[in-house]
């Protein structure tokens, strides 16, 4: 793969349903100085992005933060939990995702879906993923340029008119400039929507999948990954500026689908409809696509020993992971019924990847110590302690993260953590050798692409 199909493939991870779902209620947090959350978000990535470059040049294969964090520490249940909570990252955003399909359709064929509604809708929804899942989804970079395109489109829309409208007078620029805190205090306010709005910004560790594809990859990988960063980051910021001074805060953060308000409210003759399917595409695209990466890797674990074999089961005639995919699809619908707003599995989404990047930016100093012959990337020591600091803050509940988030993640952690005793019981009883993980490339995914 060259540098420019690599390209589109880290920005087309990191698009998707996050700036299109949760622009609106990172003002509802902040105010209008919306645009900053999603900054500091890019730096904290950013910051990550150098970690994982020295990870994957240092050791150029498909297994993400599995593999890493299995090389620098060595224990098989810490490398268990790092992949189990890559996985259940990729259900709370593929969760996130359907929701906001069934407002979205609601909004293109004018539908008055209430709270009820939208959970049958993106129930349904989910029950259609599962059925493409299990028929078996060949992923190919053309595609993904394709979706890519479909993608940066909506978002290049909003841009335009709110460049439209400023140019014609038509915006109100100080609205971008204030804060509206809430009484909580500037740091508080931007630091709580900094940790909701990173959601927009994970998928660029997915990449890293994609090592092995690359030519050169200690030379060419690098500055793709930070020029795809750079990319979605200034996206975002203008996304996020345009959408402040052409709707009002308070309007802007309510429903789960503020984009909309922004083309109606900046261009009131573009057809409403063509966004909604645009917006509809793109975050299917990426329930598609976390649902398949959370199968295969229930699958992969089950493969190894430490989760219940039947969980590795294979179906005869198309060869997929039926029973994970069963196994993560009731996950994804018990969170879309019980769960019913789009920013708690969002901030969800962010926590446990928040988490993982902690682990990933301790890891590349802990693997420093052992040095590999060929040459790879090698970021200033500096960075991934800023980076772990940055990670580790934005997941700790001082960031006026809700409580639910924690709740939730924590229910899907104990999930896993029960089938591991299980399965260690089971393997136990039947004198079986537990799988040591050794070679974790079997967990190897990066994270949700949102």
């Amino acid at each position: 793969m060259g540098p420019s199909l690599l390209l589109l493939f880290v920005v087309g991870d990191i698009l998707g349903t996050g700036v299109y779902a949760l622009t609106g209620r990172v003002a509802a947090e902040v105010g209008g100085a919306a645009w900053l959350p999603f900054l500091i978000a890019f730096v904290v990535a950013i910051l990550t992005a150098f970690s994982y470059l020295e990870l994957v040049t240092k050791y150029p294969q498909a297994a993400g933060a599995a593999l890493y964090t299995h090389k620098a520490f060595g224990v098989h249940f810490f490398t268990f939990i790092v992949a189990f909570t890559v996985m259940c990252s990729g259900i709370t955003s593929a969760s996130t995702a359907s929701r906001t399909f069934a407002a979205n359709l609601g909004e293109a064929f004018d539908l008055d879906l209430r709270t009820a509604g939208v959970t049958i809708v993106a129930l349904l929804f989910m029950g259609l993923v599962a059925l493409v899942n299990f028929r078996g989804v060949g992923e190919s970079v053309k595609a993904n340029v394709v979706l890519t395109c479909v993608e940066l489109s909506g978002l290049l829309i909003i841009i335009m008119i709110g460049l439209w409208a400023i140019g014609g007078g038509e915006a109100d620029m100080s609205r971008v400039t204030e804060f509206d805190t809430h009484g909580q205090g500037v740091f508080g306010a931007v630091t709580a929507a900094t940790a909701l709005a990173f959601f927009a910004m994970v998928g660029f560790e997915d990449s890293v999948n994609m090592a092995e594809e690359c030519k050169e990859p200690s030379r060419i990988f690098p500055k793709v990954m930070l020029s795809g960063l750079v990319i979605t980051g200034v996206i975002y910021v203008l996304v996020a500026i345009s959408s402040v001074a052409l709707v009002p805060v308070d309007q802007l953060g309510e429903g789960d689908t503020p984009l909309l308000q922004v083309v109606e409210a900046g261009a009131p003759g573009f057809p409403l409809k063509i966004f909604a399917f645009i917006t509809m595409f793109a975050v299917a695209n990426s329930a598609l696509i976390n649902m398949l990466m959370a199968s295969r890797l229930v699958y992969g674990m089950s493969r190894e020993r430490v989760l219940p074999g039947p969980l590795g089961r294979v179906h005869h005639a198309r060869r997929t992971p039926w029973v994970a995919i069963i196994f993560t699809t009731l996950l994804a619908v018990g969170l879309i019924t019980f769960v019913a707003e789009v920013p708690a599995l969002g901030g969800t989404t962010s926590l446990l990847l928040l988490a993982v990047f902690t682990v990933v930016n301790i890891a590349v100093l802990v693997l420093r110590r052992n040095p590999v012959e060929h040459q790879h990337f090698r970021s200033p020591t500096i960075i991934p302690i800023i980076g772990a600091i940055a990670c580790a803050y934005l997941a700790t509940p001082f960031t006026g993260r809700p409580s639910e988030e924690y709740r939730i993640a924590g229910i899907l952690l104990a999930v896993g953590v029960v089938l591991w005793v299980v399965t260690v019981l089971v393997n136990r009883r039947l004198h079986r050798p537990q799988g040591d993980m050794d070679d974790p490339e079997n967990l190897g995914v990066g994270g949700p692409i949102n």
